[in-house]
């Protein structure tokens, strides 16, 4: 009787959570999810490629699906963090949570 892998599931939801929450906290819980869901989906993988007539078909598609998911998010959340960080480079740290203050250097700079 074939079982289903593992973390098969698991590595679903954590991807598709990489993905809802890659602009959290600039982008650090998508990374975080990513990356998890990855180091996961390898285990998986090797034992669904060294035992295959153990594992089902569904839960290895799964597995991948996760993972393609988890590398989109991975991907989503390096671009939000990027835009974070170029965005405290041009315009400083306290523009990020004060609105009142990236009006003023806007204004500054016209």
């Amino acid at each position: 009787m074939q079982m289903a892998l593992p973390n098969a599931t698991i590595v679903l939801v954590l991807g598709i959570l990489s993905i809802v929450t890659c602009c959290c906290f600039y982008g650090l819980i998508g990374l975080v999810l990513g990356i998890v869901a990855l180091i996961l989906s390898r285990k998986d993988k090797q034992n669904y490629l060294a035992n295959m007539s153990y594992y089902t078909v569904s839960s290895y598609k799964n597995l991948n699906a996760g993972r393609v998911c988890a590398i989109i998010g991975l991907i989503l959340s390096a671009i939000a963090l990027l835009f974070c960080i170029l965005f405290a480079i041009f315009f400083g740290f306290s523009a990020l949570n004060d609105q009142e203050a990236l009006k003023e250097i806007l204004r500054e700079m016209q």
